[in-house]
């Protein structure tokens, strides 16, 4: 009976706009990200995008989290909900974490691989930003959300490599000879991954919102 009523009710559908707009946040923060790997003067203007959007991001993600509080109808799951965007917000937190990295140490070059790495945090941003707006009718796009996540673990799983090949590059460089460059390289290789780990987060979240709702 309680499913019917439901299914009766309107929805709050604002939710797919807030889901939308703050993906295109986390978008921007991965361009930026990828353009401050590149290095040179520019790197500080790159590194104040990265945190204007984290503040806008985290604006948004107040937004979600009242409106779960006030919906009467929710798309899915409130938990669902509240676990998809806190993992969303994780990723471009993650980006402002590395920001407060590369502005302390001062950091003006940055490896190749660092570099591969930004680029593939890129591409796992747009497979988000894609997935997001088809879960405003998750069951017609079930199949496309599973191979948007799918294909988010596999970009993980290079960049994971990346990040490996990285720090014994950074240790065979720098490691007997300039251990301050060793530290500050393998952080910054560190926090890279782990950016990377919050959009494999967002995709599981993804992934379980297709099994409950398909």
């Amino acid at each position: 009976m309680l499913g019917w009523f439901r299914a009766l009710m309107p929805r709050e559908d604002r939710f797919f706009d807030l889901f939308a707009k703050h993906s295109r946040t986390v978008v921007g923060g991965a361009e930026a990200l990828q353009k401050l790997m590149q290095g040179g003067p520019e790197v500080e203007t790159h590194c104040r995008t990265i945190i204007a959007l984290e503040t806008e991001a985290d604006a948004i993600t107040r937004d979600v989290l009242q409106a779960v509080r006030k919906s009467f109808i929710t798309p899915f799951d409130r938990n669902d909900i509240k676990d998809l965007i806190q993992s969303m917000d994780d990723a471009i937190d993650m980006m402002h974490k590395t920001v407060k990295t590369i502005l302390l140490f001062e950091q003006k070059s940055f490896d190749p691989l660092m570099q591969e790495m930004a680029d593939l945090i890129v591409t796992a941003a747009g497979l988000v930003a894609e997935a997001i707006p088809l879960l405003d009718g998750v069951g017609r796009h079930a199949a496309r959300l599973t191979s948007l996540t799918e294909e988010v673990t596999k970009v993980e799983s290079r960049t994971d490599e990346l990040h490996d090949r990285g720090l014994k590059d950074l240790f065979r460089r720098h490691g007997q000879s300039n251990p301050m460059a060793y530290m500050i390289g393998s952080e910054i290789y560190g926090q890279l991954e782990k950016v990377m780990d919050r959009f494999e987060d967002v995709a599981n979240e993804i992934s379980g919102i297709v099994i409950e709702n398909v």
